[in-house]
């Protein structure tokens, strides 16, 4: 069996994805024209030649300016399904999806809107095609506090259809510790936590995550490996570390995927999973950011393996779940 053929027959779960930034061009110039929604863009190729930026900020940008067609509950429905069919293609059999509902609300979009739609094609996926799924509410960190709060209490209503919540969008200049009390509420009402971490932010970053924070999981975390004593904790509590190789590449936190650190991690003993992030804008989802670093850093079959297993060790499902999908793997020649 070749690297391909192998990440291909993998059954993978995929715990860092954006569904905002799975919004193809051609489906969001499709909705666009539906909802009567000017966008600066003539036709598909300008849209396309739109997705180009050169840091984080910069992708934001496009990210939100992008979301403003979405209006309708069939709007996040379609979205939500094309990603689903993505994930049928590349064997994801379990995904946890990222949404940003200030994003929406914002615009005058009502959670209710944002939230059904999702559920509906969440709940399609698995019927129709054998995914699970769940859904984690992130805040956007260059809002306020008040506004963290105001968006969970926005959710209690849907709260059985939230596993998680978790902190996204630009990292720099907003710690994890500006949201530590939003975190703690979410915490005492049963919500999983999750929190971006080191991708643009400096280790300190991940540490607040773990002891103010007390997250769940690290998304991203890469730049944990500037910090010795934060990696021996990491592997000691055995912290996943949701890692977006394409993204990290795209967005300059690599340079080169030769020198991407995912495999040192992963030969530490990290949790390293991976996982997609905005793929519509970093150019591959889930089986492309796994070929990627495949080929660039020569992982052996094993590795690939044990990054597949990662994802389920990591993911929020029963102990029955992971034994099973890690029995499917083991038995992978």
């Amino acid at each position: 069996m070749t690297q391909n053929e192998l990440i291909q027959a993998l059954p993978k779960a995929e715990l860092h994805v954006h569904i905002e930034g799975t919004f193809e061009p051609e489906l969001m110039f499709a909705i666009a024209q539906r909802n009567g929604v000017a966008i600066p863009y003539q036709n598909i190729d300008e849209v396309k030649a739109a997705y180009q930026f050169h840091n984080l900020q910069s992708f934001l940008d496009i990210y939100y300016a992008g979301a403003n067609v979405l209006l309708q509950q069939q709007d996040f429905y379609d979205l939500a399904w094309a990603y689903f069919e993505r994930c049928a293609a590349d064997r994801v059999v379990h995904t946890e999806i990222f949404f940003d509902p200030q994003t929406h609300t914002d615009r005058g979009v009502a959670f209710a809107t944002v939230i059904n739609g999702l559920q509906a094609a969440c709940d399609d996926a698995k019927s129709k095609l054998g995914i699970s799924s769940h859904l984690i509410m992130s805040f956007l960190r260059h809002l306020s506090e008040e506004a963290a709060f105001a968006t969970l209490e926005q959710a209690l209503p849907y709260q059985s259809q939230i596993i998680a919540v978790g902190l996204d969008s630009s990292e720099l200049g907003h710690p994890p510790s500006k949201f530590a009390r939003v975190f703690a509420k979410a915490r005492e009402l049963g919500f999983l936590v999750v929190a971006h971490a080191g991708e643009e932010g400096p280790p300190e970053y991940v540490w607040e995550a773990l002891d103010v924070l007390k997250v769940n999981r690290i998304d991203h975390g890469v730049r944990a490996e500037e910090d010795a004593h934060l990696m021996q904790r990491l592997i000691a509590d055995k912290m996943p570390l949701t890692v977006c190789p394409l993204s990290n590449l795209k967005l300059c936190v690599v340079n080169d995927m030769a020198q991407h650190n995912i495999q040192r991690l992963l030969k530490q003993g990290v949790q390293v999973t991976v996982n997609s992030d905005d793929p519509a804008y970093f150019g591959g989802y889930v089986n492309a950011n796994f070929t990627t670093i495949a080929e660039a850093l020569q992982l052996s079959a094993d590795e690939i393996k044990q990054l597949a297993a990662n994802s389920f060790e990591s993911a929020f499902i029963s102990a029955e779940d992971k034994q099973y999908w890690l029995q499917q793997i083991a038995a992978i020649a």
